[in-house]
């Protein structure tokens, strides 16, 4: 069977009734825009969001969880654009997953990728998920559910990102590494502490692990915890440039098998209630080893 078209504890939805879910990649791009409010979005919808929700929902680590702060919000059908009030609050991460989780389970090869978009701030590439699907004939597109909605205009078709527009996290370290890109340009941008190769890596990580079946909150370290640029070693950058090499799914899985890129059985995770200040111990599912395809 496909890896991709595998659930993980993260993506299974549990009992979902899948019979009446279009299975075509755009209509559930479009299904998940409509369950889903962005975190930050008040401002861009002009609806205002709890601030208890803003900060408890993105902490949803699996589908299921999301799915039953759904149905606790409102009693309608998946396939019913929801009001915002009965939204689940959620960010990047949580549209790539869901809609990777409806289109591995209506038939569809896929799993969620961390990098930096382009398109959101002039000059800078933000922290972003997106979701990406394997075509019929092997291939992979990049859909960003997120900004199907008509208050964002990209210059592009968000259903087919352009990999200059979206960067898996190991194409924008190598672009820094070989001097094409300033590293300062990728982080989180309303944070002027968040930015620069040290916070590029963390997504490098978190990328290689969603790969490989662990799909990780956007705020989740395990191993050495770096924070600064001038905290990164010769053999820590050497290691990153590894994974940044990496271009076939082989190659990926091959590097998780390094105990100091596989994720623990237990991580580390930034608190949203102390600001991502404070860090909280996580056990996590354990996920077989993935066979070698």
């Amino acid at each position: 069977m496909d890896l991709y078209l595998k659930h993980t504890p993260y993506s299974d939805p549990g009992d979902l009734d899948l019979a009446d879910l279009p299975r075509d990649p755009a209509e559930l791009a479009h299904l998940v825009r409509d369950l889903i409010i962005h975190r930050g979005e008040s401002e861009r919808l002009g609806h205002p969001i709890p601030e208890d929700r803003q900060l408890d929902d993105p902490e949803a680590r699996y589908v299921c969880g999301m799915l039953r702060i759904l149905r606790e919000r409102g009693d309608g059908p998946l396939t019913a654009k929801r009001p915002y009030d009965e939204r689940f609050a959620g960010t990047c991460r949580d549209f790539s997953l869901l809609l990777c989780s409806l289109l591995r389970a209506t038939g569809t090869a896929a799993r969620i990728r961390c990098g930096f978009a382009a398109y959101f701030v002039a000059g800078y590439h933000d922290d972003h998920w997106v979701t990406e699907y394997r075509l019929p004939d092997g291939s992979w597109r990049l859909i960003d559910a997120q900004v199907l909605h008509p208050a964002y205009e990209p210059a592009f078709d968000p259903l087919d990102v352009p990999r200059d527009r979206f960067l898996v996290a190991g194409d924008a370290w190598r672009a820094c590494r070989e001097g094409r890109a300033d590293p300062k340009t990728f982080g989180v941008w309303f944070h002027g502490d968040l930015d620069g190769l040290w916070y590029i890596r963390t997504n490098v990580f978190l990328d290689l692990a969603a790969v490989n079946g662990v799909e990780l909150l956007p705020w989740d370290v395990w191993g050495q915890v770096i924070r600064g640029d001038a905290g990164l070693a010769e053999d820590d950058l050497a290691l990153v440039d590894t994974v940044a090499a990496a271009r076939t799914d082989e190659d990926l899985r091959r590097l998780y098998e390094d105990p100091r890129l596989a994720v623990p059985d237990e991580v580390m995770s930034y608190t949203a209630r102390s600001g991502y200040r404070d860090l909280r111990t996580v056990s996590l599912p354990r996920v077989p080893s993935s066979p070698r395809a």
